[in-house]
């Protein structure tokens, strides 16, 4: 009871306790230099270097502390946030680049169950009892049928084998576990990723600051894991070519050389692209192409 009262004036930030996301937010708090160690013992830490207290809960548990609890902020999966029903009571802040999954209906390869019109009226096994639900009420008011959804907490892909179910609705991220358990997806119900989440209804006034400062921090450190910097020279008269290959997030820095009829141009562009774009600058004459990796930044 003590250590809860020296949080209750701090933020109080969501983190996913195990799981898919657990290791990826560890990564995105040390980006946002959020200084705190966790005891193996207790769910909620203190960060030392802000006003800040880090709560650890199962990712589905997450939309509900946020929209009707005290928890001010947190992180969790756009489909938990679906299957709380929390969607009105908070506001997704930021898209987080990870966690990217398919909400899915399988059904066994070789079966013969290979449409959900086929599967409506039979079993189906799930841990997204709400989000599956509504998606077979609706064919169920279409076709007249009345599909049965169970809820399993886990090893949801095994219930087809082992006689439990007809059809599944699992997350597939990259379908190696589906593929294994013999089934392949025939219908998708959402597409998912990590996302930052903060209430709609402001919960103390005087946080707000601090919300949008951490949540300019997580942004730097998601665009650094995004962009590098690219820096090259170039004739001025190729100018305009080498910047519709480059041009930034908002506009390329240019700037004039010593060497008359040249200039500097940095960029920032997107990693995934980056040799794609080296060679299509060289190809126009660019030289001295140099690519830099981003540690942190604000965008």
């Amino acid at each position: 009871m003590e250590y809860f009262e020296s949080i209750k004036d701090r933020l109080l930030f969501a983190i996913p306790k195990k799981g898919r996301l657990y290791e990826k937010c560890l990564e995105l708090l040390h980006g946002a230099d959020i200084q705190f160690t966790r005891s193996q013992r207790l769910d909620v830490c203190l960060v030392r270097n802000f006003p800040i207290a880090l709560v650890f809960l199962p990712a589905a548990d997450i939309p509900r502390f946020v929209g009707e609890g005290n928890v001010d902020v947190g992180i969790t999966g756009q489909d938990m946030v679906a299957e709380s029903e929390m969607s009105d009571l908070v506001t997704e802040v930021l898209q987080l680049g990870f966690g990217k999954c398919s909400l899915q209906v399988q059904v066994p390869e070789k079966g013969q169950l290979q449409a959900v019109e086929h599967l409506a009226g039979k079993r189906v096994v799930t841990s997204f009892e709400v989000l599956a639900g509504k998606y077979f009420k609706d064919l169920d008011d279409k076709l007249g049928t009345n599909t049965k959804i169970e809820y399993v907490g886990g090893s949801v892909e095994a219930a087809c084998a082992l006689g439990l179910a007809d059809g599944i609705v699992d997350l597939v991220e990259s379908g190696e576990t589906m593929r294994a358990a013999g089934l392949h997806a025939i219908s998708t119900l959402l597409l998912s990723e990590a996302v930052l989440i903060r209430s709609t209804k402001t919960k103390k006034t005087e946080h707000i600051p601090l919300i949008e400062r951490l949540t300019s921090r997580i942004a730097g450190v998601i665009a650094a894991g995004k962009y590098v910097l690219c820096n090259y020279n170039i004739e001025r008269t190729r100018l305009k070519e080498a910047t519709n290959i480059t041009p930034g997030r908002r506009a390329a820095t240019v700037s004039p050389l010593e060497d008359e009829g040249w200039v500097a141009v940095s960029s920032m562009v997107e990693k995934k692209a980056m040799a794609e774009i080296m060679d299509r600058l060289e190809a126009i004459g660019a030289s001295d192409i140099l690519i830099i990796s981003l540690e942190n930044c604000r965008v």
